[in-house]
């Protein structure tokens, strides 16, 4: 069996290391030049955790994971007002959660690929007709599987299932990561997660080593911003927030450098047909704001490949896919609509405090687990279990 993959970033490359564990030929096609140099640091849990270990790669994952004594939150006068021991969410999640910057993540990934994988860069799907694909590189290839890992932007989404635009449900916020290099803001910041505490806006920063900072920003816009005014709009928004804030916002690097895109979900009634299917953020964004979309994206890809690993034909096999994997991020993206949004940028200072008051709780015993699962919701089957029901149900048909 062959499989066309185009996107190499988390998803693209589990989906490709998983088929090609079982037995498949896999091409994966990257726009890209190369390999992902930016991005954010990440809370890894949940589904996504079960996967990795699943495929025998935890201890690599623990290997590349970034150290996280505290984390807290800081006024414009740099005054801690929140500051939690890191350790009582590792508790909470019985030591299932690492911090780990999304470049790590894909480098472990595309590390783990096996011979089978033929990985190729500067190239995307161009055109999917009724028995091929064609590569912008004017390549025509035949495939029983053709899958858009190519995220919220996906060009195989579009050709196969209609305009961004009928899908993309937009937030209303826009989001950038850079990493800049101040060894006086390292020394502030090394191993926490620093958060500015402020209305309609975040930014975070976390120390990364050799006087490198990572850093990440999200406020509210309706605006559209093109991606060459990024480091424009980011110094615009965000000076003012205090003196770790200021530092960094000094030493943005070009917009061309930075990580920035608007903050949205993908929302689509089918991800699949007979022979072409979507998986990560080409399928269901669930946005940055949830922090779980890396999660989601390896476990759902793991999931793909073990269904497919069966002897149903693709086309039921996409369709079990789906059938287990939606009513699963579909919950997520309803709590970050409804719920997580309010808590993770208030608009009002009462919605702050009381986040505020909701972190201090968490010192107390017990209540930690109640914050965390909230924080870091886990679905009552893991993703292993959704795989050998799923297998289990193929072959009962």
């Amino acid at each position: 069996m062959r499989a066309l993959i185009c996107g190499a970033g988390i998803a693209g490359l589990t989906l490709a290391g998983r088929l090609n564990h079982h037995g498949w030929d896999v091409t994966l096609v990257e726009r890209a030049s190369g390999p992902r140099r930016h991005g954010y640091m990440i809370d890894f849990s949940g589904p996504g955790f079960d996967a990795v270990t699943a495929m025998g790669l935890e201890p690599q994952l623990r290997q590349l994971a970034s150290p996280v004594r505290a984390f807290r939150y800081i006024d414009d006068r740099g005054r801690t007002t929140v500051s939690l021991d890191y350790d009582l969410f590792v508790k909470a999640l019985d030591g299932q959660i690492v911090s780990i910057m999304r470049p790590a993540l894909e480098e472990m990934l595309r590390e783990a690929l096996g011979p089978g994988v033929d990985l190729r860069y500067g190239l995307t799907i161009d055109q999917i007709t009724e028995d091929t694909a064609v590569l912008s590189d004017g390549t025509v290839m035949e495939a029983d599987l053709i899958v858009g890992a190519d995220g919220i932007h996906s060009r195989v989404r579009s050709q196969a299932f209609g305009p961004e635009a009928e899908f993309l449900h937009d937030l209303q916020m826009h989001t950038s990561a850079f990493v800049f290099e101040d060894h006086d803001v390292f020394e502030a910041v090394r191993g926490q997660f620093v958060l500015t505490e402020s209305l309609d806006r975040q930014l975070g920063l976390y120390g990364l080593g050799e006087g490198k900072v990572a850093a990440f920003t999200v406020h509210r816009t309706d605006e559209e911003i093109s991606p060459d005014a990024a480091r424009d709009e980011v110094r615009r928004e965000f000076t003012g927030l205090g003196e770790l804030a200021d530092r960094a916002l000094a030493r943005c690097p070009p917009s061309r450098e930075m990580y920035y895109d608007q903050v949205a979900q993908i929302i689509q009634p089918r991800w699949t047909t007979s022979r072409v299917s979507l998986v990560g953020d080409a399928a269901h964004a669930v946005s940055l704001v949830a922090g779980q979309g890396a999660s989601l994206g390896i476990a759902g890809a793991f999931l793909l490949a073990e269904v497919l690993a069966t002897d149903a034909p693709v086309p039921e096999a996409l369709a079990e896919y789906e059938r287990r994997w939606r009513p699963v991020v579909t919950g997520v993206q309803d709590a970050t609509r409804n719920r997580v949004i309010e808590v993770f940028l208030p608009r009002s200072a009462r919605t702050l405090l009381l986040r505020r008051w909701g972190f201090r709780a968490m010192r107390l015993p017990g209540l930690h687990r109640v914050m965390t699962g909230s924080l870091f919701p886990k679905g009552s089957r893991s993703i292993t279990e959704l795989s050998d029901i799923g297998r289990e149900q193929l072959r009962s048909t």
